[in-house]
């Protein structure tokens, strides 16, 4: 396995970051870790690249421990915090240079790897990271994540704050490194990206909810959701929260999520109470599950 985590869990305080988490990534996986802010993503990256140490549990990354083999995973692996980290005063050419030498290489060395992102950046070599775009400063981390060819890559919520273009190219840029088989492991609040990974982990207050395939973890969602609308999104709510058969009721995009306790569910007959509470322009239409859904239906 690339990474083995057992049982790890973390505190601070009396507050519960990580609570007794599990998982493992064969080698060449894109793995993903999904949740809200606060589900204790950040937590698990920083014990995995040796940051900090976990009050229990056990973890190796690319086959060294975390605790006692600390420097061989800083050498074999790419960390990407949430936060853009590198120097704002240095120019681009001069971060990647810094983060070359540091692991005793060269952009030049390991040019390959990094080529399809750093020729989008290269343009910009002597600007400094501080003045670069959201996208550019995100490719500028990745780039020196990279620089010294490592065995697995973390990226802590990589995408956040960043435009849906760049957030697209971005993961275009994860699949091809998948491709030269580093093992990737990132964290993301983006239900939508969730899809993109081979297998994800659900997250929320410190546990998993469920891992498996994006696909299988769908397949398995036990009801049918339908899409519901009307003139007033926040009366609509209120409406269908008072609906006696209702069993889950949230906002999604410009539709309310809909699901009703019985099996034998009929929306003409919802049509026919919100016609009753006078809501106009009521369209109701059944609607593909997505990772959103299932998270709701877990975190409940």
């Amino acid at each position: 396995m690339s990474i083995s985590v057992q049982h790890i869990s973390k505190s601070f305080k009396k507050v519960t970051a990580v609570n007794d988490v599990s998982f493992e990534l064969k080698e060449g996986e894109l793995f993903g870790l999904i949740g809200p802010d606060g589900a204790g993503k950040t937590t698990i990256f920083r014990i995995l690249t040796t940051l900090l140490f976990a009050d229990k549990g056990t973890a190796t990354v690319a086959g060294f421990d975390v605790i006692g083999d600390y420097k061989e995973i800083r050498n074999n692996v790419g960390y990407m915090p949430g936060k853009f980290s590198l120097y704002q005063d240095l120019t681009v050419e001069e971060n990647l240079d810094f983060f070359a030498t540091i692991f005793g290489t060269t952009i030049e060395e390991n040019y390959e790897l990094i080529k399809d992102i750093y020729v989008q950046i290269e343009p910009f070599k002597k600007r400094r990271a501080g003045a670069l775009s959201g996208g550019m400063k995100q490719k500028l981390a990745l780039s020196c994540a990279l620089i010294h060819k490592p065995k697995v890559l973390f990226l802590d919520e990589p995408t956040t704050g960043v435009d849906p273009v760049s957030r697209k190219e971005f993961w275009e840029m994860l699949k091809r490194l998948q491709q030269k088989g580093i093992t990737i492991l990132v964290s993301t609040p983006y239900m939508d990206e969730a899809e993109l990974c081979d297998r994800i982990a659900l997250i929320q207050h410190g546990k998993i909810l469920q891992i498996d395939t994006p696909q299988e973890i769908i397949k398995h969602y036990p009801k049918k959701i339908y899409d519901v609308k009307a003139d007033n999104m926040y009366r609509l709510l209120e409406s269908l929260k008072s609906f006696e058969h209702h069993y889950s009721v949230y906002p999604f995009g410009e539709f309310v999520h809909y699901t009703d306790k019985r099996e034998d569910f009929n929306p003409q007959e919802l049509q026919q109470y919100l016609a009753t509470k006078n809501h106009q322009n009521i369209k109701i239409e059944i609607t593909k599950t997505t990772i959103e859904d299932t998270f709701m239906e877990l975190a409940k």
